[in-house]
């Protein structure tokens, strides 16, 4: 199974795109989706220096481990500014959603190092169009 990353700036549509992927993977039921501002919630951390920021990529990756365990694809849905987080995260495909220049924190828009691989890269905010060509993917890849 796989670890799915869906990154790039706040307000990019990443949530919008990673929902829209799960609804179409939903008869499957072999997949679990999460999302960084729920896990944050989930653990109470809103720490956004880099060093929580390498504490939430370490976190994702642990719960998609725990997922990819019980025979689960996990996808997750954060900003994932550095390549050292991408690193951490260690994703089997890495979904860039790059919509905008800039997003909504100044501190993010700074620390954003665009990735340089990726399977897919979107570019235009319709999640219907590009959770259609990733989900099938992603089916295809699971038989």
């Amino acid at each position: 199974m796989k670890r799915i990353l869906i990154m790039g700036l706040p307000g990019a549509g990443k949530t919008t795109l990673a929902a829209d992927i799960g609804a179409r993977l939903l008869f499957n039921k072999k997949f679990t989706w999460f999302n960084a501002d729920a896990i944050r919630e989930r653990y109470n951390d809103w720490d956004f220096s880099e060093e929580g920021r390498l504490r939430q990529a370490r976190r994702m990756r642990e719960l998609a481990d725990k997922e990819i365990e019980q025979g689960r694809l996990a996808i997750c849905d954060f900003v994932c500014p550095l390549p050292e987080m991408r690193e951490i995260f260690d994703a089997d495909i890495t979904v860039w959603v790059d919509t905008d220049q800039e997003g909504r924190y100044e501190d993010t828009n700074k620390l954003f190092v665009a990735p340089e691989k990726y399977d897919f890269r979107v570019t235009e905010k319709d999640s219907t169009k590009w959770a259609a060509i990733i989900a099938t993917h992603l089916l295809d890849n699971l038989r």
